[in-house]
């Protein structure tokens, strides 16, 4: 109503009713917004968990290189998160999604003491693809996986014959080795002037001013090579430290597997080597380096043996 000069006046009641309508919109967004939160929370710990899932049967396959592949609902950041910390270090996993068009973090986290997961820090789509290969240094030390999203496509060029042969039966759908797509990050074997470069001689990965350095031995000897060219340098030299973590552990079983085949009559000749085994302290990456030519010998010493540990 206006009154005489021309001023709004308005009743306690409706002046009430604004207000209070103001206070219930107000809680209806806040609760609202935090079921969306909890439901999204619930999602990504069932899909973390579901991850895990996907991972055992590649872990336990006695196929060389294996692929599987992932697809959620709504576009799904995954974070994948490496930390040294324990015996063997852990792997965690936390997926933030999108609603109403922005990333909603969560703060749930799916974490295993023993899964070894390559990829960029940050993986952003729907569909991803995963496959595994063991990794031998120089008995097997844990299969590693590579996780990669279906947007983020890779053409390999100038390969080695056997590394073009598997990536053909693997037949994943974003990886190529021929009609690559434009958009594909380029993985070149002795080219210059690619996205990732690999110098599969000396043993190494570049990316820009990045290096990483891969080892192993036995046929699974690529192992580490893809986990560097899927993965960021942080994550990649986490996993790395967790895995000769792994490899300190493994050394002192076999030591022990050592002194009960010695007591049924055979020869024991590799407990010093297990012993330098067990006392590694890995720098980074480059450490991988020096230590493949002891690992090759302790390798070749256990396979001429007639009760080989492994």
């Amino acid at each position: 109503m206006l009154n005489k000069k021309g001023a709004i006046e308005m009743s306690f009641g409706w002046i009430f009713a604004i207000i209070a309508g103001i206070v219930i919109i107000f809680i209806a967004i806040y609760v609202s917004s935090k079921f969306i939160k909890v439901g999204q929370e619930s999602v990504s710990a069932k899909t973390g968990k579901e991850i895990s899932i996907l991972l055992d049967p590649l872990e336990t396959s006695f196929e060389s290189a294996q692929t599987t592949s992932m697809t959620i609902p709504s576009e799904t950041r995954i974070n994948n998160q490496c930390e040294e910390t324990g015996t063997f270090g852990r792997q965690v996993i936390s997926l933030d999604q999108k609603s109403f068009n922005k990333w909603v973090e969560t703060e749930v986290k799916v974490g295993f003491n023993n899964k070894y997961i390559f990829s960029k820090e940050e993986i952003e789509g729907k569909k991803f693809y995963i496959f595994s290969k063991p990794f031998n240094f120089p008995f097997k030390i844990a299969d590693l996986f590579y996780l990669t999203s279906e947007g983020d496509s890779y053409c390999f060029k100038n390969a080695p014959e056997e590394i073009n042969e598997e990536l053909f039966k693997l037949n994943q759908s974003n990886i190529f080795i021929e009609n690559c797509p434009v958009s594909s990050a380029k993985v070149c074997f002795g080219n210059n002037n690619c996205e990732i470069e690999v110098n599969y001689a000396q043993g190494y990965v570049e990316k820009g001013e990045e290096r990483m350095y891969f080892s192993g031995t036995g046929e699974d000897s690529t192992a580490l090579m893809y986990a560097a060219i899927f993965s960021d340098k942080n994550v990649y030299e986490c996993q790395v430290k967790r895995l000769m973590m792994r490899l300190e552990e493994l050394s002192l079983l076999y030591k022990d597997k050592e002194i009960i085949i010695e007591e049924k009559g055979c020869e024991t000749d590799l407990r010093e080597d297990l012993s330098t085994l067990s006392e590694i302290i890995l720098g980074g990456s480059e450490t991988l380096v020096g230590l493949k030519t002891i690992v090759d010998g302790i390798d070749e010493k256990n396979n001429l043996r007639r009760c080989p540990l492994w």
